[in-house]
């Protein structure tokens, strides 16, 4: 059956314009003024709302086993809360342990993600080295639709990445014509300051962000970039949250450097008071890597994503109960980190940066949803209202009002960190794969409608920048004996 979305105004990261949107087969087949359908096409009136590309959330953690528990939200649970907020897409990430073959940790992320109710992809993390995983990101790139690996310099004696294995992975991703990612924390800065915290018997909460200062991020940053500049390999820094990382890559994009950056919709818009609650279990829930900052770093980060220093939005969607919060109660570091905003980050993003004039339409477009297909390689079928693209749409009701809180989410843990917040501008329907998935409020997606996304590599491409790189090295001088 086609579905057709009558008398709105179609919202692109480009341009804006009043069109009917046809979808059938799962497609985009037709985009133009006062559509003639047939008559067992079900028509959807759209008056005075907008049309837009499903939001694509490039950074999220569902059902993922971390710090000693798992996260509260699986793929069902968490992809309901996307779609109920116009996110059709979320990356999420398959983490092996230490040792762990990367395929073997593969397939057992794809076996927990048929219950997907949204579309859904992945990076890889790269937490170990050697032959075998080299040839684990050639199968996953060549085979499985992977062109994204992920690398923790954080998270000391568990996941983190050092430097060897960073120009390993880096070199192999440029071979691959992959794109590194990096979670830019210096996970060594970050030990040596817990365990003064610990020291000083400031166990709670509040200890949180004092043992992950703006500069650990700032040196990560800046190292990992070095890195990745010096091979000649593209670069993408997740979850941005201060000043210096910002300068960071602002300084090597102005060299000529690929290396992009995303912010998450809490960063934006919670600072670092929430660490002060009284109420440990709210300060708590506040708890994620990097921590929320003081305010001026907010200021910073609005405007490298006006400027375009920084990319996308997402919400590192990983949602831990107030049991699993109770783990560090006598100690913070075992505080698992994470906070959700699936659900959320739409709306803040549309409340805080189009209704405040931070932001156009079309920008809000690229930042939640064009900006990340383009740089993961889905664009145009996702990030797209055009004939060919996939029917991944939110019909958005700027003019609706919402109160954000943890009575409402859909997430299954009991605190948001958005309580409280009212926003205009909500997703009214959001269709998923030319089928209608969320609308008056309710989900209507079921287990298992999600479709797996491949995304290809950028090989053609990265051929070049090998090319480049080798005409500017230095080359060895013929001497006669």
């Amino acid at each position: 059956m086609k579905l057709v979305l009558r008398g709105g105004t179609v919202v692109t990261h480009e341009t804006s314009f009043k069109a009917d949107v046809v979808c059938e087969n799962g497609k985009i087949t037709q985009v133009s003024k006062d559509v003639v359908v047939a008559d067992d096409a079900k028509v959807i009136d759209v008056t005075d709302k907008l049309i837009m590309p499903g939001g694509i959330d490039p950074h999220t953690h569902m059902q993922l086993p971390f710090m000693g528990t798992v996260a509260a939200d699986d793929f069902a649970s968490g992809t309901a809360a996307a779609l109920a907020g116009g996110t059709t897409t979320i990356i999420d990430f398959v983490i092996p342990s230490p040792g762990q073959p990367l395929m073997e940790a593969y397939h057992q992320w794809r076996d927990w993600s048929e219950k997907s109710l949204a579309n859904y992809t992945f990076h890889v993390a790269i937490t170990w080295w050697d032959e075998s995983v080299s040839a684990d990101m050639e199968t996953l790139t060549t085979d499985y639709g992977i062109n994204s690996f992920k690398h923790f310099m954080a998270y000391k004696n568990a996941i983190m990445a050092t430097d060897d294995i960073l120009v390993a992975s880096f070199t192999r991703c440029l071979e691959l014509g992959a794109i590194a990612t990096v979670h830019a924390e210096n996970g060594e800065l970050v030990y040596h300051l817990q365990q003064q915290m610990v020291e000083k018997g400031i166990t709670g909460p509040e200890a949180h962000p004092l043992s992950r200062p703006p500069m650990v991020e700032g040196e990560a940053a800046y190292r990992a970039i070095s890195i990745s500049e010096t091979i000649g390999a593209p670069l993408y820094l997740v979850h941005c949250s201060v000043e210096e990382s910002v300068d960071a890559i602002r300084y090597a994009q102005n060299r000529g450097h690929h290396v992009y950056g995303e912010v998450l919709a809490g960063h934006l818009v919670v600072d670092d008071s929430v660490y002060q609650d009284p109420s440990w279990e709210k300060a708590a829930a506040h708890v994620m890597s990097p921590p929320f900052r003081e305010k001026k770093h907010q200021d910073a980060l609005w405007k490298a994503l006006q400027a375009g220093t920084l990319q996308t939005t997402a919400t590192d969607h990983c949602a831990f109960c107030n049991s699993q919060k109770a783990m560090g109660k006598e100690d913070f570091t075992k505080i698992p980190n994470g906070t959700a905003g699936v659900e959320e980050r739409m709306s803040v993003l549309w409340e805080k940066g189009v209704n405040s004039g931070k932001l156009t339409p079309n920008e809000f477009v690229a930042v939640t949803s064009t900006n990340a297909a383009k740089i993961f390689n889905m664009y145009p079928a996702k990030g797209a209202i055009a004939v060919g693209a996939d029917a991944d749409i939110v019909v958005w009701d700027p003019s609706a009002t919402k109160v954000l809180s943890a009575e409402t989410q859909l997430s299954k843990i009991e605190h948001n960190i958005f309580e409280g917040m009212e926003v205009k501008g909500i997703p009214a329907i959001t269709i998923c794969n030319g089928k209608v998935a969320f609308e008056k409020g309710e989900v209507v997606a079921k287990p298992g409608d999600g479709h797996y996304v491949e995304r290809p590599t950028f090989a053609p491409y990265y051929e070049a920048l090998k090319r480049r790189k080798a005409l500017s090295e230095p080359q060895a001088v013929e001497r006669s004996e």
